[in-house]
């Protein structure tokens, strides 16, 4: 095989996999939406938080608001995540050790 044999059946197999994942991702999002009970909900929260959501739909590839269907049913079935992630330690020990440096 050529190199431009070699590259275009590399393409091809990345465009097959992306077409696969983004298959997937609509159909959880059709199933999701047949199962939602199709009564809206709206929610009053944080700049921060819209920006943290979009952020990690976008990384999941999936609606934001199916991330949040998600999340809220996670939460209230009891299947949560570790309260804190790693960044999230991270950055409380950073801070409060700047703050104990800074307050000496």
């Amino acid at each position: 095989m050529t190199d431009d044999a070699v590259i275009d059946a590399e393409v091809r197999a990345i465009r097959d996999e992306y077409a696969e994942e983004e298959a997937e991702a609509a159909e959880i999002e059709v199933a999701e939406n047949a199962a939602a009970l199709e009564v809206p909900l709206s929610l009053r929260i944080t700049r921060e938080l819209d920006r943290q959501l979009r952020r990690r739909a976008a990384v999941e590839q999936v609606p934001t608001s199916a991330l949040v269907r998600r999340l809220l049913n996670q939460a209230v079935q009891g299947r949560t995540a570790p309260v804190l992630t790693v960044e999230q330690v991270e950055k409380i020990a950073r801070r409060v050790a700047e703050e104990s440096v800074g307050g000496r």
